[in-house]
């Protein structure tokens, strides 16, 4: 059975890298004692924490980090009426955190993710993994059989194409879990005992025109290329669906990625679950989401930005249109959405008005 690793068990890295570029967003409605596991890795970095639900609850945060804390007052005094497209009682107000940031690189994660260990039992540093991750390029447009082949130990196997050695920029790590896996409800009352304990050594680039189920619980982007995609929806209080708040942003931001020639890798690092969500509540967050994906990716499979989306902006703008145009039908809910998803940019243009214009995969 995978066990976390303990406080003591992780070491401090020599160098922590992207000290000044990146932020760590935290969803919570708790305090974060779980930060203390992470204080070796997380110590030298800024954290966003988004605190959900009531914002007269106090949260303690361990001392000696470097945060910012925003609750639901702040976010509606920050936002005014375009607060409405943050979710409320739901971890999908992190998003506000990636908005609110002015770094390069964003790494989120949940506040029961601790510490896993690796085969040989060291503490695993899932944030320098992610890191790795992004500062290497991704091979969208052919597989490599060996994974990564930038990683130390690979590379290109034979016959893959020399002109299409070089890569794109990744903008999306996606990292798994060791201990509870990220199931469904229906997979996980089937499945109640079930636990992770598979340690793959692999990284690999997610094709071109392949989507994904993007889990937010430990996902690092560079904020610069894809951020404005990274918007996790509508949901929680109020909304007719749940749970589906990360894999609706994985789902615009793949076909943004493919559309501009960006990489979205999956695999390491992993990171340990510690806590399985109640199944029957997620069942009544889930069940129209489940149902309604059987339309949602045919969608996404389908959708086709035209040329002059040169931007993250510009493609998310059209996709919205297309959400109002092809999935209002499913259900009222996706016209909300699509409003939501324009409120989104607008809001994000307000707060970040500099980058509003750069074109992405050329941004520095």
């Amino acid at each position: 059975m995978a066990e976390p690793a303990t406080a003591t068990q992780a070491a401090a890295p020599a160098v922590a890298l992207l000290k000044d570029e990146l932020d760590i967003v935290i969803p919570t409605i708790r305090n974060l004692d779980f930060l203390e596991m992470w204080r070796p890795f997380f110590q030298p970095y800024h954290l966003i924490i988004v605190q959900d639900g009531d914002p007269s609850k106090t949260i303690k945060v361990p001392e000696g980090f470097d945060y910012e804390l925003y609750n639901r007052n702040d976010i509606n005094r920050i936002l005014g009426p375009k607060a409405s497209c943050i979710s409320f009682k739901d971890s999908a107000c992190r998003c506000f955190g990636y908005m609110v940031s002015k770094k390069k690189y964003i790494f989120t994660i949940d506040d029961d993710c601790f510490v896993a260990k690796d085969p040989s039992g060291k503490a695993i540093n899932a944030l320098e993994q992610h890191i790795k991750n992004l500062l290497s390029p991704s091979t969208p447009f052919f597989f490599n059989t060996l994974y990564d082949p930038y990683r130390e130990g690979a590379d290109f196997v034979r016959g893959y194409p020399f002109s299409l050695r070089e890569g794109v920029p990744t903008a999306v790590s996606h990292g798994l879990w060791l201990n509870i896996p990220d199931y469904d409800a229906p997979t996980q009352l089937v499945k109640p005992l079930e636990r992770n304990t598979r340690y793959v050594d692999a990284v690999l680039t997610i094709p071109k025109g392949t989507l994904f189920p993007m889990c937010g619980m430990n996902l690092a982007f560079n904020r610069q290329l894809i951020g404005q995609a990274m918007y996790f929806g509508l949901m929680g209080d109020g909304q007719p669906i749940g749970r589906y708040d990360d894999m609706w942003a994985g789902w615009c931001t793949k076909v943004i990625c493919d559309h501009l020639g960006l990489g979205v890798k999956t695999g390491l690092p992993y990171i340990y679950h510690s806590k399985a969500s109640n199944p029957f509540v997620n069942l009544r967050k889930e069940y129209k989401g489940i149902y309604w994906q059987e339309e949602i990716i045919p969608f996404f499979q389908q959708a086709a930005l035209p040329k002059d989306c040169t931007t993250v902006q510009k493609c998310y703008i059209e996709l919205a249109k297309q959400v109002k145009e092809k999935l209002s039908k499913v259900d009222p809910y996706f016209d909300k959405l699509a409003d939501a998803m324009v409120t989104w940019i607008e809001a994000w243009d307000e707060l970040n008005p500099t980058g509003a214009a750069v074109p992405n995969g050329k941004a520095k």
